[in-house]
């Protein structure tokens, strides 16, 4: 008896927490209920007619302005005209509604199954793979706010959408979103869209033309039909299938469309500046707050030297290879950018956005991490095989110099030097200075990372270089130097980054003494333009990839040549046509600059000749990456695959190493005198692993 009125109790007492739990949780939402609704009919309030949003702008007018004032583009705020719904092809309707928003008839302008299932996704994936936004929320997004993904700017993302379903008809939402929406290449609106891609007006667009159009909201650089027509017709086959699985068309309805068949419109030709445009513009929506006036915005290219660096990309990127480039000045300005050969052939910008192995370009990194570990460019290093964990590098030439300097292992891009330092200072170590000096991308720890097997971008690249170049302090790229009301008010001025010293500027001094003598005697040779030079060659295996990066007079710059797919390029080396573009590039680049001597002493390398560097082993005559991989095809010939001019006399002796770096020939090697060393001082000699 006691213990069925224990029980009882329990379960009276459990009942008795339910409803009250119940009853506050009631009271909880009513409260919440009314809050949203206060700020709801609020928002309404702010909310302009019909006929005002109509009226408004398709988008804001932005003028960009090269470092001089000129005009280097404009995005204008009509581009077609306004459509009422009743005239919009329901295909178009169907197709933007099924692929955007599913539900859009049946929410209050906020989907609570979409928004769950996009946080469902989240916790599988780690990540936001799907949004929840409605197509009234992108209304009220376009309209009103900004794109910045805070949680203020969510939620009122989400009054503003629930105070314009009370204040418009479904009807009048989806004609100001269709005719409002940005699908790319500067089209606002469907008409704009129609127009551009199609060459005619919405009213005329058919279903296969519709999937595609709205295809692109999602991504508009992705999925544009003129800069990837496989990506915009793979988007729109899901289109379709969305389409279809929401009852809009038939199965024999989707199987009769084509996509692939559509006639778009010729592109115009486009100049390599809007690589750089496409980079900058999107930086606006953290400069600014400014969505609706028309501004001017001053970028920091300077045109003559993007033409330069244009066509030093164009005649210098081997048949069938794309090249990039990004010159940054002393103090962050990016001056000219190049993304590939074609901005209307691909509009993928390969100086910001891909990522590629840099192969030996990696070894600044090395060095600088050697350099602050106490190592100098006169110590004495062994290049000789060596195996590390099981990995054994080989050198480019298939040979191994015995003892040399640290400067003429990296004048000469010595893989087993940089293997052995690797194993000395550790990855780790290489990792951390790689992250300080501005490199965003993972890095392995692996041995075989001192060849540059983790992949990375050129922008990020160039960055690193100048910040070697600005004697250790950190240099942050910019493109936007102001903003301004077309009547000139100024609303945004670029502040200089606060610089961080990265490195001692004797560690940075000493890497750009290294980088000097790589160029004037060593595989960067190519990259001469009359006046110093301090820079880096990278190859990577099977010459997939082939960059060049160096300074002089002030100005940055890096260039990288290779195939999108990856694909090996014959006869690509750092040292040769990205070698040779780069110096095309600089010649006209810092020709109206003073020349600049670096803050730094040059020390001489060992004699090393022309046969010794190239030939293979038992003087086989080979062609090997920098990996020390066989390429194949064609021998390398006499000088290993160097190009003649690109050679010194035979044999490379001292005279000609005086001569190339513009000394007497009387200093002795060795002379200078370093800093003192931060930990251990005294020459270093790099030890294979069990030799130490």
């Amino acid at each position: 008896m006691a213990k069925a009125g224990y029980k009882a109790a329990e379960g009276s007492r459990f009942k008795r927490w339910t409803i009250t739990s119940l009853k506050i949780g009631t009271v909880v939402a009513l409260l919440g209920l009314m809050v949203v609704g206060i700020f709801v009919a609020i928002a309404r309030g702010e909310i302009e007619s019909f006929e005002d949003l109509k009226s408004s702008p398709n988008g804001q007018m932005i003028r960009v302005r090269a470092a001089d004032g000129t005009v280097i583009q404009t995005l204008g705020p009509s581009f077609g005209r306004w459509i009422p719904i009743d005239e919009i092809p329901h295909e178009m309707k169907d197709a933007m509604v099924a692929v955007e928003d599913r539900r859009y008839f049946m929410h209050p302008g906020v989907d609570p199954i979409g928004i769950t299932r996009s946080f469902w996704v989240r916790a599988q994936r780690g990540y936001w793979a799907q949004g929840g936004s409605t197509i009234t929320q992108q209304l009220a997004r376009n309209v009103y706010l900004n794109n910045n993904r805070d949680i203020g700017r969510k939620l009122r993302e989400i009054i503003l959408a629930m105070a314009m379903e009370t204040k418009f008809s479904k009807e009048q939402i989806l004609e100001l979103y269709l005719n409002k929406v940005y699908f790319g290449g500067g089209a606002y609106g469907v008409d704009a869209a129609s127009r551009k891609f199609f060459d005619h007006g919405a009213e005329d667009i058919t279903l296969a033309e519709a999937t595609i159009i709205a295809g692109l909201v999602k991504a508009p650089s992705r999925y544009s039909p003129t800069a990837d027509a496989k990506a915009a017709i793979g988007r729109a086959g899901v289109v379709l299938e969305v389409m279809q699985d929401a009852g809009m068309i038939t199965a024999e309805e989707a199987a009769t469309v084509q996509p692939a068949k559509v006639q778009l419109a010729a592109e115009p030709k486009q100049d390599s500046v809007r690589y750089f445009t496409d980079w900058a513009l999107p930086q606006l929506d953290n400069l600014i707050d400014e969505t609706e006036k028309p501004i001017d915005v001053w970028t920091t290219l300077d045109l003559g030297m993007q033409r330069a660096a244009s066509n030093a990309i164009r005649a210098g990127v081997p048949r069938g290879a794309q090249g990039a480039l990004v010159s940054i000045d002393r103090d962050g300005a990016v001056r000219a950018m190049v993304g590939g050969t074609d901005y209307a052939t691909s509009n993928y910008n390969r100086a910001v956005t891909a990522l590629r192995q840099p192969g030996s370009a990696w070894k600044v990194f090395v060095y600088l991490a050697a350099l602050e570990a106490g190592f100098r460019p006169e110590d004495k290093v062994v290049d000789e095989a060596v195996t590390i964990n099981g990995w054994s590098p080989r050198n480019s030439s298939g040979t191994y110099s015995g003892e040399i300097t640290l400067r003429t292992a990296f004048a000469y891009s010595k893989n087993t030097v940089a293997a052995k330092i690797g194993e000395e200072v550790g990855t780790s170590s290489i990792a951390n200075m790689a992250r300080r000096f501005g490199i965003t991308t993972p890095i392995a720890t692996t041995p075989a990372m001192v060849l540059g097997s983790s992949e990375t971008r050129v922008i990020d690249m160039t960055r690193a270089f100048a910040s070697v170049a600005s004697r250790g302090r950190s240099v942050t790229p910019y493109a936007i130097s102001k903003v301004t009301t077309i009547d000139g008010n100024v609303i945004y001025k670029h502040k200089p980054a606060r610089q961080v010293q990265l490195v001692e500027d004797y560690v940075a001094g000493a890497m750009t003494d290294l980088m000097q003598t790589a160029v004037a005697t060593g595989t960067g040779r190519a990259a001469s333009i009359g006046r110093p030079v301090a820079g880096k060659t990278g190859t990577t295996s099977s010459n997939k990839d082939g960059w060049f990066l160096g300074f002089s007079s002030g100005l940055t710059t890096g260039v990288w040549m290779g195939r999108d797919d990856a694909r090996a390029v014959g006869n690509l080396q750092g040292g040769t046509a990205p070698a040779a573009a780069w110096a095309n590039y600089m010649r006209t680049a810092v020709a109206k600059r003073p020349v600049e001597n670096f803050d730094t002493d040059v020390t001489f390398p060992e004699r090393l000749d022309d046969e010794e560097m190239m030939l293979g082993e038992d003087g086989e005559e080979i062609l090997v990456d920098e990996n020390g991989m066989p390429i194949e095809g064609e021998p390398a010939g006499e000088a290993g695959g160097i190009p003649p001019e690109l050679q010194g006399p035979e044999p490379l002796d001292e005279a000609w190493i005086d001569q190339a770096l513009g000394r007497s020939g009387e200093e002795e090697p060795g002379a200078e005198q370093p800093p003192p060393a931060p930990r251990n001082s005294g020459p270093k000699t790099v030890t294979a692993p069990g030799q130490r």
